[in-house]
Formats: structure tokens, sequence, C-alpha cells
């Protein structure tokens, strides 16, 4: 193997696999680095992609060129739409995936990829001088040089993992974790924080009573993620391409609660054996016990592993307790009477760094041409770690060409507001992305994520152009069915409720043909424009007053007139680039950011620099 790339990529997990792509795909000499080939793009815990915001940023990386929307259509089992019944903002697509497929299709494309080398090795420490990255050292020594370096560590850093009262080095079953990486971080100026995730058991398929439990079938027609996916259908190819799975729906019982309580003592949870804090949105089932404990139940969703797979995930059971607790508690459970374990769930702790060290293109601060992605920055999620890598790797390629960043904003894509948070905002548990995240949900829908961002993807060079020609056809012609309702009148009745465009269509004696991710379109936007209007108003207020106002680069916090220290050591630990992300820093007080503002007023003529509205 060579000794020089342009750009190394550092774990080949969700984000890794996502950032490597990207690179290669733009044109750059790329390396991939992971301890195991075989297992890059491993679902490590649930076989799915999307869900509630999720599927959102699946369908924005898909649009600008990612691999994991295409993947999860090829490998997909069950498909389904969450919050049909709701608006069109919240509505999210969910793909339960062949666990095996999935990471097939991935590391096909990946393997097969021009530009892209894929190495199996560890990394033990970052090579930097001058400030600037300059290359990574392998474990055996071996130093090799690159223009760019992406980290996308997941949760190997210092990894330990806990099933009771045992306690196994790794980041994930079967893998060793990466040990010197975080010294050398610290090395450089990082600091290093301390997270916890976890994962259920896995079940033995035929030991569990089917017939005991609710049956959750998938979706027909299935509705994908990727664009590539539609365009194929429409060109008559058969869509799924595995064949569905039924999932199950059962709950723990008042016994699984009380076998939970009773065995506190050996969870090294509530012992204080596991100091890394785990995310809010997906605890344990024993922390839910305690934390909801006047809940008389949980429920519990049976996911086949895949149509021949005898492994079926228990999504809402991760734990960490003993195997023989876990056993016993599973057992009491409908339909899991008789149940046998293949693989018995664990906790697994490990650092991140604190994602406030990074800028806004996830490029570090502290080392030029340095990116961090993935859970490495405090997120929890597969399709999170997958967009931050995407992003990253964009990024770090058009800054190794030499070609002016990506910045996305808040009003363009979610995967924008999960950056900007990060970045801001930081962390203090897990982060997961939710609509309710954006000021801008409204607008930012899984059906036109192409229509919001095809232009970016082609831009950097991910997505071809008759991608983009196609997706600027579907604009046009949506603007003008819009335009035509309007002219007519027929716009007003649309937006009632009980009417629909289809409803519209079938009175006409005359109506134009229109495919039905364009008819979709012109619905949603007919019946909310006027709340996507009023929503917008107000964002672009709040735009104007806060994040249009610049802070030039190399503003000195210190120097502000009473500034406390307290809020000096915010200031410039977050390094904001605008007033609006200097709101957004968690604990600043009202009176700092005044203080900051009459600062920057004297400062108005400066580079870069505005003055308020």
């Amino acid at each position: 193997m060579k000794q020089r790339f342009d750009v190394i990529v550092v774990g080949l997990g969700h984000a890794g696999c996502e950032a490597a792509l990207a690179c290669a795909r733009m044109g750059l000499d790329t390396l991939g680095l992971t301890l195991r080939r075989d297992r890059a793009a491993v679902m490590s815990c649930n076989p799915a992609v999307g869900g509630t915001a999720k599927g959102h940023l699946v369908r924005e990386l898909d649009a600008l060129g990612g691999e994991m929307g295409l993947a999860a259509d090829r490998a997909g089992t069950h498909f389904k739409t969450l919050n049909a019944s709701k608006g069109p903002a919240v509505q999210a697509t969910r793909v339960l995936c062949d666990r095996d497929a999935y990471a097939r299709a991935v590391q096909s494309v990946l393997f097969s990829q021009p530009n892209l080398t894929v190495h199996e090795a560890e990394v033990s420490s970052l090579v930097a001088e001058g400030g600037q990255v300059a290359g990574v050292v392998l474990g055996d020594g071996t130093c090799l040089q690159a223009r760019a370096v992406l980290l996308t560590t997941g949760t190997f850093l210092q990894a330990l993992m806990h099933v009771g009262e045992k306690k196994e080095v790794g980041g994930r079953l079967g893998d060793e974790a990466a040990r010197g990486l975080s010294h050398s971080l610290r090395a450089l100026g990082f600091s290093l924080g301390r997270f916890k995730t976890g994962t259920p058991a896995r079940l033995q398929r035929d030991t569990i009573d089917w017939d005991a439990v609710e049956p959750q079938p998938g979706e027909r027609p299935a509705r994908g993620f990727s664009w590539r996916t539609r365009q194929a259908v429409a060109a008559g190819q058969p869509f799924p391409l595995q064949p569905p799975v039924t999932c199950g729906i059962t709950y723990t019982t008042q016994e699984t609660h009380r076998l939970l309580r009773d065995n506190l003592h050996r969870s090294p949870l509530f012992q204080g054996d596991i100091v890394g804090r785990g995310p809010r949105y997906c605890p344990s089932l024993e922390d839910k016990v305690v934390r909801f404990s006047a809940r008389e139940r949980h429920q519990v969703f049976l996911e086949p592993e895949g149509p021949e797979s005898p492994l079926v995930y228990p999504a809402g059971l991760s734990t960490s307790m003993p195997a023989d607790v876990q056993l016993e508690f599973l057992r009491t459970i409908p339909g899991l009477e008789r149940v046998e374990v293949v693989r018995f769930g664990y906790a697994v702790e490990y650092d991140y760094a604190p994602p406030t060290q990074l800028s806004a293109t996830l490029e570090t601060k502290a080392v030029r041409g340095l990116y961090f992605a993935g859970q490495l920055n405090g997120t929890s999620g597969y399709e999170e770690a997958a967009f931050q890598g995407l992003y990253a790797g964009i990024n770090a390629a058009l800054r190794v060409k030499g070609e002016p960043a990506l910045l996305l904003g808040r009003d363009e894509a979610h995967g924008a507001v999960l950056v900007d948070e990060l970045v801001t905002r930081g962390v203090d548990e897990p982060f997961r992305m939710f609509t309710s995240r954006s000021e801008h949900r409204l607008k930012l829908r899984e059906g036109n994520a192409e229509l919001r961002l095809a232009r970016h993807g082609h831009r950097v060079g991910l997505l071809p152009r008759e991608a983009l020609e196609r997706v600027e056809e579907r604009g046009r012609r949506v603007a003008e069915e819009v335009a035509r309702l309007k002219r007519s009148g027929l716009a007003a009745r649309l937006k009632r409720p009980e009417v629909s465009y289809a409803a519209l269509a079938a009175e006409a004696r005359a109506w134009p043909e229109l495919p039905p991710e364009v008819a979709e379109e012109v619905e949603v936007e007919v019946k909310y424009e006027g709340y996507i209007a009023q929503a917008e108003r107000a964002a672009a207020r709040e735009a104007e007053a806060w994040d249009g106002w610049v802070i030039p680069a190399g503003f000195r916090f210190s120097e502000v007139r009473g500034l406390s220290a307290e809020a000096v050591e915010k200031f410039t630990a977050h390094q904001p680039g605008t007033v609006g992300q200097a709101r957004r820093i968690p604990g600043l007080t009202p009176a700092a950011l005044s203080l900051l503002l009459v600062a920057l007023k004297k400062e108005r003529a400066g580079p870069g620099c505005r003055s308020s509205p």
C-alpha cells in the first residue's frame, strides 16, 4: 500500500462509508481504514433505517448523492410510513432491512468504488504539523500522509462492553476497541467525554409464539427512500427486492418489571460501573422501569433480522442486565414464554468529542483538515451518523480541492439543523434528531428533499446532470400546476381538509396527467401554503435579526468590556460565527449577549461584519 493519500477516513461504519464514498466520487485518492473489512456498514443495533426525522435525513442524504437510502431500499423487508394520519411535515419512512443484505449492498459499492482503497488497520495516533493535519500512524508504526483526515470511530474509542458484572473490551460484540486514538486526541488539545449506548438480546426466531403477538405487516405498495429506486420502478423494475417479513408487537408485564427491580443490584447501570450517559430517547429497559414506575407495560417490537435469518431483534428491550436475568425477564413477556437467546444484550461505554470543538463544516477548530463525524460527535443513530459522514466528506473534499465549502442553512435541510445544533449547542447526552428541532419543519418534508438539495449534490459532483434535470423538471411541473389551480380558483377548494387533489381531478372533464410524486407535492404545497408562509416569515425575521449578523473571524471575546469570565470562556470555546449561533450557546445570559452586540456594533466596519438591522 502506498504511503500518501488525499484523504484518509478512519472507521467504516455508517458515517465512514458515506464520507469515504463522497471523497472518492469527488475525484480524490481516498483511503478507508477499518479494524475489520467484513464489518463495514454493519448494523450494530436495530436492523432498520429511517423513522421520525431520521427518514428525512436519509432522503436528504440521498438527494445530495449519499448511499444509505439506496442500500436500505435494496435490503428492505418491511416498509412503513410513520405518522401517516398526521401532517406531511412529520410523516416519515421507516424500512426494516435484512441485516446481512444491507451490509453486502454497501460493501459491494465500497469495495468497487474507483479512487477508494479499503485497508484493515488500527490507527494509533494522528499526525499534525503547524495546526494542520498531516496523516495518521497505524498500530504497526506505519505513517500514512494525507491532506485531510476524517475520524468516524463510532463507539470504538476506549470502548468497554458490560453484561451484568462482566466487562469486556470492545466497541461491538466480536470487535476490538480503538485504544490509542483517545490519548492522541487529548495530546492535540481536544477534550473528550464518555457516553453509553446499548442493545437488546437477539432472540431465536422459531422459539417465539408468533400467534400470541399482534402481527405488523409492512405496507404495500412499498415506498422507498432513493430517487434511483423510484426511477427503477418507473422503468418497470420490481420493488421491493427482498421477500417481506411480518413483525410483531407485544408488551412487558408487571412480572417483568418486578424481576428487573429485584435485580437492580446486579445492574452495572445502577451500581455505578457505567459512568457514561446513555440516550434519553432509547433508554435501557431497567432504566425505563425505574424512571416510569407508574407504567404498567412497555411496548416491544419484534423484528426479524431477515427473511431467512434465525434472529429476531426485540426493539424496546435494550439492557445490560446479567444473562440469567435477561432470560428470566424475557420469558415473562407474552409470546416469549419459551424463547431462547442467541446473543444477550449489552451496554457499551465509549469516548466522544464534544462537537462544539468543530466548525460548521465539521472541521475541527484546533487542527485544520481534521474532521469528526458520527457517534464521535455525541450523536445516536445510523441516520444522524450517515448524514454527518456525507457532510464532512463533502467538505473535506472541497477543502482539498480548494473549492467553497458546502454550508447548508437551517431552512434547507434537517441535516443542517443537526449540524448546527451539534456545533453550536453541543451535547450532554447522545443526540437524536427530531423534526421539532427545526423552525422550518413545515417545508422540510421527506417528499421535497430532492427539490431542496439536488442542486447542492450536483454542484459538489455527487449527483449526475440527468438526475438534477429530472428534479428540476419535477419542480417546474409542480410550480405550473399550483399556478394553474390558483388561476382557476381551484386552489381555494383544495385548501379545504375534506378535498383532495384526486377528488378535484375526478370531477374535471380535462385534467393534466401528473406523476404521483408531482401530484402529491402539488397538494401539499397548496394545502399548507398559508402555514408555511407564516412560519417562514417568523423564521426570516429571526434569521435577519440574528443568523445573518456575522461575527468577524478572529474576534476577541476576551476584549468585550463587562463580559464575565464564564461568558468569555463559553464564547471562546464555541467560537460562534454569527449572533444567531451565539444566542444558542447553552447557559449564555441575555446580559452577555447584549454586551457582545454592543461590541459588534463598534466593530461593524471590520471585514465580514455588518450592523444589526
